[in-house]
């Protein structure tokens, strides 16, 4: 049975495809369109996602949309009630675009899919999973775990900001949820749209910020902001918000409070805005812990499994591990709207048709092997007009190994992309982690981005002991790990500047052999040359972009930054042999 999964119409929509329970395929529609955090109806993902495994319209049995509409339009009618008339502008630039389009989801859901060549009765297939159903269906039924405590965390679903519950076998049962406008993802965006950065896009820049700051802030917040109980439940004081009402997030009453102006995006970073950022965090922090340990209790179960976009706070999941408070920890590595997608077919497949949970099932539909043959890699470079030459893999790996150690900058492009936002070393930016200018040539002149941003480290699984804390890293950069203070102080063989946060952390990827054979090949090349077993990943884009999809994106990319190299598949492109420059990307954003 094939069971495809939408998630659209919002932020970062997205297409999963399930064949008989696994998860064979899934993207993000960002990457084919080029608009960050798209948020159309992801066509060119179910091309995709259909194309992958060899599957036309007709083939699929169901298709299941990540929440549902009815619900949704009922709690922001219900908001603007409530605070009328002061929210009388955002209600009319939103009600419109409601009853034009989103309130007929399910019609233009149809269209849409009727365009893809879907059958005629394609409206009787569509069904509804809800917002928050969908969060943990995604974690729980793609875990390791046959029994696990479930928290879910975001801005808003329909109604619900927040959720605990437990996964067991088959079943999936609700304990407690937090409801809309008490939201622990509109608290921190919040604190992004008064910092300057962009909501829902800008989040992981607070977080990258915060270790620069001291939480000066936070017994102010806790004490005026939010009313946070034992069991991580609270209430936000909406004196100091504006969201419900207006177009903007915050107030005067939030300004006057923390004695700073709102900091428009183009204003220097200045010490007050990092201790902000710091003290957010911090409130963030102790929520995720709060709760996570109340899901413990109630559950059970010392097993964790979050989703929801506040569960990419990776700071706060590094925690959760570091303090003990769950025992083993699983977050989804498209915790965002995007895994929407995932988690309402596996709603659907699980709790709708039954199904057992498997006690396989991958977490990411990332090709073991790479679709691309040496042929097809050659004819797309081809029409780019690229200059390049092939390598066989082991003069591949030793070669690229060596100039990264010689401080070039590399572009890694293997295989299908990966699901999720993080770069797992299939459309990857590498570099060597002990240069100690590497940070600021990668910011500066690569990414064109924010000095203060960090940079994650990938290992090899069966050394990261010896760089990191052990038992917290995993495969999808979902935490944040210590560096080894033996590392940090210099007093190893060498130090990881570029990959070693203002704080001595690190996000880390341990490197699958089998999930991905061409870059753990990569790694161990550059561990016999170096003794090092760890390097920079970022992911393969500029500010503004998300991460590359076609061999065209790559080369263009490459051409319009500082990168010195790029290999796509096993064919090598050097920066000063080229002689096209191809029209940047499309940029849609920060």
């Amino acid at each position: 049975m094939n069971v495809l999964g939408i998630s659209c119409f919002f932020h970062d929509s997205a297409a999963a495809l399930l064949v008989n329970g696994d998860f064979v395929a899934g993207a993000h529609e960002e990457r084919f369109t080029r608009i960050k955090h798209d948020s159309a109806f992801p066509l060119n993902s179910i091309q995709y996602c259909l194309n992958k495994v060899g599957l036309k319209p007709e083939d699929i049995d169901a298709v299941v949309y990540y929440e549902k509409p009815f619900l949704k339009f009922e709690r922001i009618l219900e908001n603007y009630l409530d605070v009328a008339p002061s929210g009388f502008r955002s209600f009319s630039k939103a009600i419109p675009v409601w009853l034009g389009e989103k309130l007929f989801t399910r019609k233009n859901l149809g269209k849409s899919l009727l365009k893809l060549g879907f059958e005629k009765d394609i409206a009787e297939k569509l069904l509804f999973s809800g917002h928050h159903l969908s969060h943990a269906s995604s974690a729980f039924y793609s875990s390791p775990f046959n029994d696990a405590a479930i928290l879910t965390l975001d801005g808003v679903g329909e109604w619900a900001t927040a959720t605990l519950g437990h996964g067991n076998e088959n079943g999936l049962y609700f304990f407690k949820e937090l409801n809309y406008p008490d939201s622990p993802g509109l608290l921190y965006s919040a604190f992004t749209y008064f910092l300057g950065f962009r909501v829902n896009s800008g989040e992981y820049k607070v977080m990258g910020l915060a270790p620069y700051g001291r939480p000066v802030f936070k017994d102010l917040i806790l004490e005026k902001m939010i009313q946070l109980k034992e069991d991580g439940s609270f209430r936000l004081n909406q004196k100091y918000f504006r969201y419900r009402a207006g177009l903007t997030m915050t107030t005067r009453h939030f300004s006057d409070l923390l004695c700073v102006e709102k900091r428009d995006e183009k204003d220097a970073l200045e010490q007050v805005h990092k201790d902000i950022a710091a003290s957010i965090q911090s409130v963030i922090e102790e929520i995720v812990v709060r709760m996570s340990k109340t899901a413990i209790a109630l559950s059970g179960s010392r097993n964790l499994c979050l989703a929801g976009g506040v569960a990419l706070n990776c700071t706060a999941n590094g925690r959760l591990l570091r303090e003990g408070i769950c025992d083993e920890l699983y977050v989804q590595p498209a915790s965002g709207d995007a895994g929407g997608a995932l988690g309402a077919a596996l709603a659907y497949w699980h709790l709708g048709l039954k199904k057992p949970k498997s006690h396989d099932q991958s977490v990411t539909p990332v090709s073991k092997k790479s679709n691309y043959e040496s042929e097809g890699v050659s004819k797309q470079l081809d029409e780019c007009h690229a200059v390049y030459k092939n390598m066989d893999w082991p003069e591949l790996y030793s070669h690229i190994a060596q100039k990264i150690s010689e401080g070039k900058v590399v572009a890694w492009y293997q295989g299908e992309m990966e699901w999720g936002p993080r770069a797992l070393g299939n459309r990857s930016i590498l570099a060597d982690p002990r240069n100690a200018d590497m940070k600021s040539i990668l910011n500066e002149k690569i990414k064109m981005r924010e000095s203060f941003r960090p940079f994650a480290p990938a290992v090899l699984p069966e050394l990261a002991d010896q760089y990191f804390e052990s038992g917290i890293a995993d495969a999808y950069m979902t935490r944040v790990c210590i560096v080894r203070d033996e590392i940090v102080n210099g007093k190893a063989a060498f130090n990881l500047p570029a990959i070693t946060h203002v704080d001595g952390t690190a996000r880390v990827q341990l490197v699958d052999k089998n999930e991905r054979p061409e870059f753990y090949n990569l790694l161990k090349a550059f561990y016999e040359l170096t003794g090092c077993a760890v390097l920079v990943n970022t992911s393969f884009n500029l500010r503004g972009e998300p991460p590359v999809c076609s061999v065209k994106d790559a080369f263009a990319t490459f051409m319009h930054s500082g990168i010195d190299i790029l290999v796509v598949h096993n064919c090598i492109l050097y920066k000063e042999n080229q002689q096209v420059v191809p029209s940047r990307p499309f940029l849609s954003g920060d």
